[in-house]
Parts: structure tokens; C-alpha cells; sequence
């Protein structure tokens, strides 16, 4: 990946309208809710430590999309307001969370969420909080938290195939997208992942930066590995027509080389900053 496309992923609030990040997944919403991967329970559980999230602590969580995250916490007892931009989304995440009573999902952006001063215990954010511009979303993320809260990004960097499998796809995105045929190999997701904690620090609200990183590994059937490409922003802005032939090709590539799994691994990990 190149450092310009890097600073580009970590400032989708500066690169789109409003409305343009209201809507933005709302047309994949439902393959963001079936393919997108789930946060390992392994690194939700140190975060609630590190946090130091008693049961009776209140999250807000910004940007929750379907609840990929917001379950996780919900399980554990916590009350939760969620804002959300993406009313498909919104619904989703109500369906996701509807056994969990404590729980709130609020279909508006963080921006024009109505601030409820130092009320929440940590600020919650999953893979979200890059589509906020920073002057907005660190000062009023500080500004909902008590004295001593805490600002929570977990993060799931992109999925990646094995690199022998990289190879075969890579012809297929020179043909129909090359922009998009860059392989992020584990140190380089690593450097993008701590590179993003310190906008926390750097925003001057927040210090006693905690990161912690998991390498992850999971398997994808064809159909449902091209569903979860679907949702990543660089095909979403693709025109129609051109995905639908990146998609064919891929997936003939795909068949040919995997059979009917598609092995692929990604760096999953959180940031934690205290409230100044």
C-alpha cells in the first residue's frame, strides 16, 4: 500500500461528504453484516480490562454498522448508546442487539449526535472512527467521556489471501482494477495499525496510548470471500460494471486455484487513550 492511499484510508471523514458517509454502506449493509470478520473475543476481553470497564459502565459507541462489534460488549452487560449513520445498518444492528435490553442504536451521525457532556465511561469505535474528521471526533469523543474515560479503537485491517494465491488474483485486477491489486503483507498492516493510535494522542484530548494486535486466520467459502470484498470502500466506488468483471474474474481465478474455500489471514487490535 502507498503511504498517499494509507493517509487516504485514515481520513475518509476529509475525503467524503456528509452524505456521502451517511450512505455509503447502506447498499451493502447486509454483506457487511454476514462477511464482514467478528473482533476476537480474546482482544474485547483485555480491552474491558485495560479500559477498566466495571459491569455497570456506560459505552458509546460510534459508528456501530450492523453491531459486528457492539455484540461483543453487549453480551457482557454493558449499556450501550450506538449512533449510526446508515439506516439499513441501523436496523440491522437493532435486529443484531434486540436480545440485549440495555442497548440503544441511534440512526444519526456522530456529528450531529447531541453531545451528553461526561456521561459515558469509554467511547467505542470499530473500525469507524477513520470516517470522522479528526477536529470533530476526538474533541467531542473526549468531551461525552467522565474524567479518567476512555477512547476505544478496535480495528479490523483488510482481509489478505495467502500471498501464492495474491499472485494468481493480482493478473485479474491488472485486467479490471489495478489500483486495487496491492498485497498488505503483515508488516505493513502492523505499521498502518499503530500509525492510526496516534491521531488519538496527536489530537491533544487524550493520552497513555495501549495497543495490543492479534494475527488472524479464517476461511471463506468463493462466494462469501467476494461478498466481504464488496463492502471494502475501493469496490463499493467501482462503477457497476466494472466490479460485476473484477468479481467474474476473481472468482473463475479463485475456483481454479482454491476449489471452494479461500484461506486468508488479517491483523485485528485496539487502541485505548485516556481522557485528559
Amino acid at each position: 500500500m502507498k503511504s498517499s492511499e494509507k493517509i487516504t484510508w485514515f481520513n475518509n471523514g476529509d475525503a467524503y461528504t456528509v452524505e456521502q458517509r451517511r450512505s455509503w454502506y447502506s447498499k451493502v449493509a447486509d454483506a457487511y453484516n454476514r462477511a464482514r470478520p467478528r473482533y476476537p473475543m480474546q482482544l474485547v476481553s483485555r480491552v474491558v480490562e485495560l479500559a477498566e470497564l466495571d459491569k455497570e459502565a456506560i459505552i458509546l459507541e460510534v459508528g456501530c454498522g450492523p453491531g459486528t462489534a457492539t455484540t461483543s460488549f453487549a453480551q457482557l452487560g454493558f449499556s450501550m448508546i450506538c449512533v449510526e449513520p446508515s439506516l439499513e445498518a441501523c436496523e440491522l444492528a437493532r435486529q443484531n442487539c434486540a436480545q440485549y435490553p440495555k442497548v440503544e442504536v441511534k440512526n444519526t451521525t456522530f456529528e450531529e449526535w447531541e453531545l451528553e457532556p461526561a456521561k459515558f465511561n469509554a467511547v467505542l469505535s470499530a473500525t469507524a472512527f477513520h470516517w470522522i474528521p479528526a477536529e470533530i471526533g476526538y474533541p467531542k469523543a473526549a468531551d461525552a467521556l467522565q474524567d479518567n474515560g476512555s477512547l476505544i479503537l478496535m480495528l479490523n485491517m483488510q482481509v489478505q489471501p495467502d500471498y501464492e494465491v495474491y499472485q494468481v488474483l493480482h493478473q485479474v485486477y491488472q485486467i479490471h482494477a489495478p489500483s486495487l491489486g496491492q498485497y498488505e503483507t503483515r508488516e505493513i498492516q502492523e505499521k498502518n495499525f499503530r500509525s492510526f493510535g496516534k491521531f488519538a494522542i496527536d489530537s491533544g484530548r487524550f493520552q497513555n496510548l495501549v495497543s495490543q494486535e492479534l494475527l488472524c486466520e479464517v476461511s471463506y467459502s468463493v462466494d462469501d470471500y467476494l461478498t466481504l470484498l464488496s463492502t471494502y470502500s475501493p469496490y463499493i466506488a467501482l462503477e457497476p460494471q466494472k466490479r460485476d468483471s473484477l468479481f467474474a474474474g476473481l472468482r473463475e481465478a479463485l475456483e481454479k486455484k482454491c476449489g471452494g474455500s479461500v484461506e486468508v489471514s488479517f491483523l485485528s487490535g485496539f487502541h485505548i487513550a485516556r481522557k485528559i
